[in-house]
């Protein structure tokens, strides 16, 4: 092996990845959001870019609006966005707990534990500090820091305060009227007989608690001697119970979705088209530019040139980006025509890489194209990436998508007999048979795992 040192020539290709490119594969990706966000940035840097936003005022007609009478600033905001209005609610938690604290007769003492307790409180209504805790905060016994706890278990909703989820639904249990006829079979003690249907539901929340959720009912049955029946009849009650008492307090505004792409069937044909009116109109600021250009410096001259081409490369990566959203777009339409008409069961198999081949390129830009992108249909709008799916053999040696055979399995099991549900195999063997759908029992498991339906073992029930 020669080992000299010498000097060669060599000659190799590469791509290299200069900043203009990365920026036009960033403005591809990006979510109409992060697009605005990037935008008025690049507006501060660079001050031959103008950054116009279609549905805001311009800064003088706002002025002109701060002017106005006050009755017709009433009325404006009357005539404020109502969607901003739905679902809008005053008041937390606390407030409403300390309002009820307020109307009770209590020591100093009491209050000022059941204040601490309220302060400790999540966002579902649970407590947040334990009695060992608060007995040396406050040098008090336990005893009475179960009683101050009482005081605040007392209050609204019904289930605050609580430990855990076990004692959530028992206080809860103990609140409520248990309108379920829970029947003693007569081959138990009579002990058990002689219990009501509340104590009982009350025993096996606090003391088979674990066995019940997990449904391990046939458990339960067997220690308290009672039917499985009557067990369902106690589980269907308890999900009407709320598991999160605090969590209607929140105060949460809906968020909306704004469609990146809108496909309409007009004359019983698709159309598409791009929803941008989001997405700020950029202009060349030519005043400021010829201003500048006056002065004749070579620096000045400088910084302009590359103020210039930096929004020229701005300008071209936003056209290059509507195109390539464009073309992404209209394939998948041409490819899923009986989706957008019919549903979501009718979602062909399509992968990234057949639009990617078909549009002649690469993988990874159609990928960027729908990143947070959403799709508005005649059936509903979608995230774009969810339209992609892989493919699954049929009996006919035909192809159907992974989303055709999730919507077969949730089928079966609706309309499944609850007393005897579908094993996985079972299922597996109904898709072949009736869809012509060949998948695995772990595929089965797994798509039905992503459709949060419970094994069979969980969904049987006994009445």
């Amino acid at each position: 092996m020669d080992l000299k040192p010498g000097l060669w020539q060599k000659q190799t290709m590469k791509l290299a990845m200069t900043q203009e490119l990365t920026q036009a594969i960033a403005l591809l990706q990006y979510s109409s959001q992060e697009l605005v966000t990037f935008l008025e940035e690049k507006a501060i840097e660079n001050p031959l870019l103008q950054v116009e936003q279609k549905n805001i005022r311009s800064l003088d007609r706002t002025r002109d609006f701060k002017k106005k009478s006050r009755s017709t600033s009433s009325q404006n905001r009357e005539t404020q966005n109502w969607i901003e209005q739905i679902a809008e609610k005053s008041g937390s938690l606390r407030e409403h707990l300390f309002f009820q604290i307020n109307l009770l007769r209590l020591t100093d003492q009491e209050r000022k534990i059941v204040h601490y307790f309220i302060d400790t409180i999540d966002e579902n209504g649970y407590l947040g500090v334990g009695i060992d805790e608060t007995c040396s905060k406050f040098g008090i016994v336990e005893a009475e820091v179960e009683r101050c706890l009482t005081i605040l278990q007392s209050l609204d909703p019904i289930g605050v305060g609580a430990r855990s989820l076990q004692e959530c639904l028992l206080l809860q249990v103990n609140n409520n009227t248990f309108n379920v006829d829970i029947k003693i079979e007569d081959t138990v003690d009579k002990d058990a007989a002689e219990r009501s249907p509340i104590e009982l539901l009350k025993v096996i929340l606090s003391e088979h608690f674990i066995l019940f959720a997990e449904k391990k009912w046939k458990s339960i049955a067997k220690l308290l001697k009672m039917d499985l029946r009557e067990i369902q009849k106690a589980f269907d009650y308890v999900q009407t119970l709320n598991p999160r008492p605090g969590a209607t307090f929140q105060v949460e505004k809906a968020a909306y979705v704004v469609p990146d792409v809108i496909v309409k069937i007009e004359n019983d044909e698709l159309t598409v088209g791009l929803f941008d009116d989001t997405i700020p109109k950029v202009t060349f600021n030519e005043s400021y530019f010829q201003e500048l250009a006056a002065y004749k410096d070579a620096e000045v001259g400088r910084f302009l040139q590359e103020k210039q081409n930096d929004f020229q490369w701005i300008h071209k990566s936003l056209e290059q980006r509507r195109e390539t959203l464009m073309k992404v777009a209209l394939k998948i339409v041409e490819k899923q025509r009986e989706f957008f008409y019919q549903g979501l069961s009718f979602l062909k198999p399509m992968t990234m890489r057949e639009i990617s081949e078909e549009l002649d390129i690469h993988e990874s830009t159609v990928s960027r194209a729908v990143r947070e992108k959403y799709i508005q249909t005649p059936t509903g709008t979608y995230e774009m990436k969810t339209l992609f799916s892989s493919s699954i053999q049929t009996t006919e040696q035909d192809q159907t998508s992974s989303n055709h055979a999730k919507a077969a399995i949730e089928l079966l099991i609706k309309n499944e007999n609850k007393q005897k549900p579908l094993s996985d195999q079972e299922i597996v063997h109904m898709l072949e048979d009736r869809s012509g759908i060949k998948i695995s029992r772990r595929t089965v498991a797994k798509y039905r795992e992503q459709l949060g339906i419970a094994s069979s073992s969980k969904r049987k029930r006994f009445e």
